[in-house]
């Protein structure tokens, strides 16, 4: 137990939670939006509690298995160029490269793709064996990268799941004015997905050569730049907040309806 409180694992915790609400947030208003298009209040709060359900049970059985294959360690699968490749280098090779390139083309989307809210303008209603299908499998998609991320950042089985499951209750709680906070302040969005690039580079980096990124320290590095960085930002922000002419750059983001009416006014 005594690896838990150590200053890495803490830090390493703080930092996976407050990466899975920034990111995950688009997860939680695109099930809404599904969500809402149920016919009866009744239908919300049951389909509401079954994405809970099923979403921190899908994620902890994936998080299990993605901390088995991690372990996997020092059976060669694979040689390449003489350098033998295990099923836990291999995955955090595939797993970073995923990450990397799933960030680059979501700041891409965010910033010069379609509007998701063009998507989502139809009002018919939807069965509950629809909507459940349907957040069932937008919760899949975005889940997996939300998994190798938690693989990236931290080392253990119990901080990795404690910390998913913590960042989808506040998101479940809180998401209408997480996502208001967000949608205000877009900077801190794209730093988010700029730290899982990071994130991406030390897997592909461990996955390459394990022993060195630990001699190295690696992550200690990284940690250090999302620390500085997040810092430089809130001083942006707090700079910002006292501007009287403030311009906002709108993101390609899904917003609730009610989020839209409050930017509006």
């Amino acid at each position: 137990m005594e690896h838990l409180f150590t200053s890495e694992s803490i830090i390493s915790f703080f930092v996976l939670v407050v990466l899975e609400i920034v990111l995950g947030i688009d997860n939680v208003i695109f099930v809404s939006i599904i969500i809402n298009r149920l016919k009866t209040e009744k239908e919300e709060l049951k389909a509401r509690r079954v994405w809970m359900i099923t979403g921190m049970i899908s994620r902890a059985l994936l998080l299990m298995g993605l901390s088995w294959l991690l372990s996997q360690k020092g059976k060669a699968v694979i040689t390449v160029f003489n350098k033998g490749f295990d099923l836990a280098s291999l995955v955090m090779l595939a797993g970073g490269l995923f990450l990397i390139y799933k960030s680059v083309m979501e700041i891409h989307e965010k910033l010069e793709g379609e509007d998701p809210n063009e998507l989502t303008k139809k009002k018919s209603h939807l069965s509950m064996t629809q909507a459940i299908g349907q957040i069932m499998l937008i919760d899949a998609v975005f889940s997996f990268d939300s998994i190798i991320t938690a693989g990236g950042t931290a080392k253990h089985l119990s901080i990795m799941i404690t910390a998913v499951v913590i960042a989808m209750v506040i998101m479940f709680l809180f998401s209408p004015k997480i996502s208001g906070f967000i949608h205000k302040h877009p900077s801190l969005k794209m730093l988010a997905l700029s730290f899982l690039v990071m994130i991406g580079l030390s897997l592909v980096i461990e996955g390459w050569d394990a022993e060195k990124a630990e001699s190295l320290h690696l992550k200690n590095y990284i940690y250090f730049g999302m620390a500085f960085s997040f810092s430089v930002e809130v001083l942006n922000m707090i700079m910002h907040s006292r501007m009287k002419n403030k311009r906002v750059v709108r993101l390609n983001e899904p917003v609730l309806e009610e989020e839209q009416n409050s930017t509006h006014q």
